[in-house]
């Protein structure tokens, strides 16, 4: 008796599921913004590894900024989608149409959730400074970044951030004022570093934030300010610090805010003025630790 085994039953949508699974998981990663994201976590560990928390807390913390950035990222493009789609932002995935709108809603929501667990396991204190900057940063893309006030949500998220691994400490202490001071500074200037590549897209949708009302040539100034100013209160606010100290890292960070602002005026559209307010964010938290320690 001959014959041939028959063909197995194959379905359709499960096949098309899993064709698609990896254009989902591509989407969602462009839609997270994963490199300021992953440059805020990075930050944030450095910062806690440095003021002397143990590693299990170092990576509780780290998960915990980390899953609020996703939701604040995907969060970001799920709220201005249709001003994406307007606009013909193709570096969008939502907009592109490469990701479903419904994933990045489930996702940011998803990720704001974990981020609230993680945050709260460390402590109330540390999980209320934390949970401060991602409903900062989650107000600025719900509206606030439309007007004079969105440099505020910077301040504020950015601000809060370095609190967060003092007070996980045993004794809850409160770190000098010039830390928060710093972050702060280095968020204002990340905002203008953000958005000066946008000014054209988000006026044609009708987004007015601070950056917008001042215009390009003053934001750039006021960006690169902002950076050189958080330099000069690093170098010459602690104590502990020598004069050759707080002379260099000043004119170390000045320098590199000028460099920023170049980059802005020579590339108004590109990312390197951002990228420059990160790599500026991380010296001056290594410096940081430098001079606590």
């Amino acid at each position: 008796m001959t014959g041939s085994a028959a063909a197995p039953n194959r379905d359709p949508r499960a096949t098309a599921a899993r064709q698609r699974w990896p254009e989902l998981a591509r989407g969602l990663v462009g839609a997270c913004h994963p490199v300021p994201g992953l440059a805020v976590t990075v930050v944030a560990v450095v910062l806690a590894a440095g003021v002397g928390l143990g590693a299990g807390q170092v990576a509780l913390l780290g998960a915990a900024v980390f899953t609020g950035q996703l939701s604040v990222g995907w969060s970001n493009d799920w709220i201005d989608a249709a001003r994406d789609r307007a606009v013909g932002r193709r570096d969008k995935p939502v907009a592109a149409g490469s990701v479903p709108l419904r994933a990045v809603a489930v996702a940011a929501s998803a990720a704001l959730l974990a981020t609230v667990v993680l945050s709260l396991l460390l402590g109330l204190l540390p999980a209320a400074a934390l949970l401060v900057g991602v409903a900062a940063a989650w107000a600025y893309n719900l509206g606030l970044k439309a007007t004079i006030w969105s440099g505020a949500t910077y301040l504020l998220a950015f601000g809060a951030l370095p609190v967060a691994p003092y007070v996980a400490l045993p004794g809850q202490p409160w770190p000098p004022w010039w830390v928060p001071v710093v972050a702060a500074l280095l968020g204002f200037g990340a905002h203008f570093a953000n958005v000066l590549p946008d000014l054209r897209a988000d006026a044609e949708t009708g987004v007015r934030g601070l950056p917008h009302r001042l215009g390009p040539r003053t934001g750039v100034i006021v960006m690169a300010v902002a950076l050189a100013a958080a330099a000069v209160v690093l170098g010459i606010a602690p104590a502990t610090t020598s004069a050759a100290f707080a002379l260099t890292s000043s004119a170390v960070g000045v320098t590199l805010a000028v460099a920023t602002g170049v980059s802005a005026v020579r590339a108004p559209r590109g990312p390197l003025a951002f990228r420059f307010t990160m790599a500026i964010a991380l010296l001056d938290v290594v410096l940081l630790i430098a001079v606590t320690n």
